[in-house]
């Protein structure tokens, strides 16, 4: 249940949860709310289409209703005292349950969903990593995703288009977060944060260590910038082309840091 591109530059594109699958016995226990997949990190894929043809690409192809891929296998909280969903999430970004009264994941089938799609992507990941170290010395880890602008249970007011996080610092070398925060400040029409509401999630916290050449970066993108933030959730083609256009330049900036040796470890 993981797409796997590969490719020969130093970046690899994370995306954890632009999956739509659901398995048949998960999906006949979902309630309305919980069918509709709404927290969908919806189109990422096509959006970082054809953007850096030499760039890896490993894709959940699950709902993260079924598994988030981008939490913590032990079930530990990003965010400690703020709202949030968790490995196998019971409500959505709302606060709302996705399942019908009592048929909720157990810890035993939680477990199992993890083994059987949370472990997968990230030996997927791991094999990678690998693989571009061993051509490159350096990896640049990019964890793709996209969210509502106005999500009141999660934060309040309306998110930037985009939202870097770097794990205050510590998942990537400086001049990763300057080149990111430089070439995304100045992007007509688009504004920027660093280490706002989100500072990088659990792929970018676990596989983010410098100093042994593995860089991890997360962008979290404003849905409003690409599509319809509302069903049936429309790409909007020319609207993406403009922010496509950015993020192509922003990876291929990306791209020859990594290959200009200045990010040896």
């Amino acid at each position: 249940m993981v797409y796997r591109q590969r490719g020969e530059g130093p970046v690899l594109l994370a995306q954890p949860h632009s999956g739509i699958r659901v398995p048949e016995d998960i999906g006949a226990r979902l309630n309305e709310t919980g069918r509709a997949l709404a927290d969908t990190d919806w189109h990422v894929d096509r959006l970082y289409d054809g953007l850096l043809d030499d760039a890896t690409v490993v894709r959940a192809i699950v709902s993260r209703y079924v598994v988030d891929a981008n939490r913590d296998p032990e079930g530990g909280s990003l965010y400690p005292g703020m709202n949030t969903t968790g490995l196998c999430p019971t409500t959505d970004f709302d606060g709302r349950p996705i399942y019908k009264e009592g048929e909720e994941p157990s810890d035993e089938e939680i477990e199992s969903r993890r083994r059987t799609f949370h472990a997968p992507y990230h030996q997927t990941l791991v094999e990678e990593i690998a693989r571009i170290r061993r051509r490159h010395g350096v990896v640049i880890l990019y964890d793709c995703h996209s969210i509502r602008s106005h999500v009141p249970y999660l934060f309040e007011g309306t998110l930037p288009v985009f939202n870097i996080g770097t794990y205050q610092g510590r998942s990537c070398a400086p001049a990763i977060e300057k080149l990111a925060r430089d070439i995304c400040s100045v992007a007509a029409g688009f504004d920027t944060v660093v280490n706002g509401r989100f500072k990088g999630g659990w792929t970018t916290r676990h596989y983010g260590t410098p100093h042994k050449g593995l860089h991890a970066i997360q962008m979290e993108l404003a849905q409003r910038a690409y599509m319809e933030e509302t069903a049936p959730w429309t790409y909007l083609p020319e609207r993406a082309g403009a922010l496509r256009g950015q993020l192509k330049e922003l990876l291929e900036e990306l791209r020859a840091l990594a290959l200009s040796g200045e990010l040896s470890c």
